[in-house]
C-alpha cells in the first residue's frame, strides 16, 4: 500500500482550483455525497474569482483528470475572533483513488498557501459519526478546538430568554467584546424587531456604522475587512440573511449570517450565524435578541430548519445569551491544525 500511495503522489501535482474545474468537481462531490450540488460550487468558485484574497482554492490533478479539490475561506473576525485563521470548508478525493495520498497533496498546498499569508491556524468542523472524516482529520495533525459548535432549530415562538443574562466571562478570557446580547422580558419575533429596534437587511450604507461598533468591540479599525465582508454577503450569498438594527436611526448593531449551505460535507440547509456585534451604548437593550429574532422569522420563511454557530468554550457571555436563544451543543466537533 505504501509504494502505491507514493507512486499516486508522484504522479500527481497540486495546483490552483480553475473555472474549467466546475465539471469535475460537481461530478466527484456527486459520486461521493449521492447527490449534485452544482449551485454551491459555481457560487463557491465565483467567490474566490470576485475576491481571490479571501478564498483559498486548491486541485490535484494526475495527468490531465482531476484527482481531488479543495475549498477554503481566510477568517478575521467571524466567531468573535481576534486573528486570522483558514477556515477549511470542503475536500473530497476521488473514490478510486482516496486512500493513496491525495487528501495530504491537497492540505499540503493549502497550508503552504496559508502560511505565506501568515496564517498560523486551519479550521475546520464534522460530524461526530461521521469516522472516515475522523480518522482523515487525525492522520493530518488536527486537534479538537476549544471552541463548541451550538445549533438551534428555528422556531416561531418567544428567545425563551425572560431577563438579562447574568454569565459573563472574565475580562482575560473573553475572545471580543461580544458579551452583552440579551433583552429584557421575553417577546415574539415580530414585537421584538418591532419594539426594540429596526431591524432590516444589511446594506453598503451600514459599513460606516458596522466599522464603528466593530472597532469599539475589538479595539481595532477594520473597515477593509468589514466593506470585503458587507460586498461578499450582499453579492455571493445564496440567500441574503444578514442584517443591522437601528435605534433612532442609529446603528447599533449587526449580524452577518448566510445560508450557502454544502461546507464541512453538509447537505441539508443550515443557515451559519458568522458574527454578531452590539454597540456597547445599547447593551441589554434587547438588540442582539432582536436581531436573532428577526433572522428566524427570515429563515422559517426560507425553509431553514437550524441555525448554527461556533462560540468559544471561554465566551460566557456569548454562550449564554445563546443558550437562553434555545441554542444547545451540536452533533457536529470543531477541529484547529497550528500551522508552524
Amino acid at each position: 500500500m505504501a509504494i502505491a500511495q507514493t507512486e499516486t503522489q508522484r504522479a500527481s501535482r497540486a495546483r490552483r482550483l480553475a473555472p474549467g474545474d466546475l465539471d469535475a468537481v460537481v461530478a466527484i462531490d456527486a459520486t461521493i455525497t449521492g447527490r449534485s450540488r452544482r449551485s454551491y460550487f459555481e457560487r463557491r468558485l465565483e467567490a474566490a474569482l470576485a475576491r481571490p484574497v479571501l478564498h483559498l482554492q486548491h486541485a490535484v490533478t494526475c495527468g490531465e483528470e482531476l484527482s481531488g479539490y479543495v475549498l477554503a475561506r481566510k477568517l478575521a473576525g467571524e466567531f468573535g475572533r481576534n486573528e486570522p485563521a483558514l477556515r477549511l470548508e470542503v475536500i473530497g478525493v476521488k473514490p478510486g483513488v482516496q486512500g493513496q495520498g491525495i487528501g495530504s497533496l491537497l492540505l499540503a498546498a493549502l497550508e503552504a498557501d496559508a502560511r505565506s499569508s501568515g496564517i498560523t491556524q486551519l479550521l475546520t468542523q464534522t460530524a461526530w459519526r461521521d469516522h472516515g472524516m475522523l480518522e482523515f482529520l487525525d492522520h493530518a495533525g488536527f486537534e479538537l478546538a476549544r471552541s463548541v459548535v451550538v445549533d438551534c432549530e428555528v422556531h416561531a415562538g418567544p428567545l425563551g430568554a425572560t431577563e438579562e443574562v447574568s454569565v459573563a466571562a472574565p475580562a482575560h478570557m473573553q475572545v471580543s467584546g461580544e458579551t452583552d446580547y440579551s433583552a429584557g422580558p421575553a417577546n415574539d419575533f415580530e414585537a421584538l424587531a418591532r419594539d426594540v429596534a429596526d431591524v432590516r437587511s444589511l446594506a453598503r450604507g451600514d459599513v460606516p456604522g458596522i466599522v464603528r461598533i466593530d472597532t469599539r468591540l475589538t479595539g481595532r479599525n477594520r473597515e477593509e475587512y468589514i466593506g470585503q465582508l458587507v460586498d461578499e454577503a450582499m453579492s455571493n450569498s445564496a440567500v441574503r440573511v444578514s442584517l443591522t438594527a437601528r435605534v433612532d436611526g442609529i446603528v447599533a448593531g449587526f449580524m452577518m449570517a448566510r445560508t450557502d449551505f454544502g461546507d464541512f460535507g453538509r447537505s441539508e440547509p443550515v443557515a451559519v450565524l458568522d458574527t454578531i456585534g452590539v454597540d456597547p451604548d445599547y447593551a441589554h437593550h434587547g438588540v442582539g435578541s432582536a436581531l436573532l429574532s428577526q433572522l428566524f422569522v427570515n429563515l422559517q420563511a426560507l425553509h431553514v430548519e437550524r441555525l448554527e454557530t461556533i462560540v468559544s468554550r471561554q465566551d460566557f457571555g456569548l454562550l449564554g445569551f445563546l443558550y437562553s436563544a434555545g441554542f444547545a451543543p451540536s452533533q457536529r466537533l470543531a477541529f484547529l491544525k497550528q500551522l508552524n
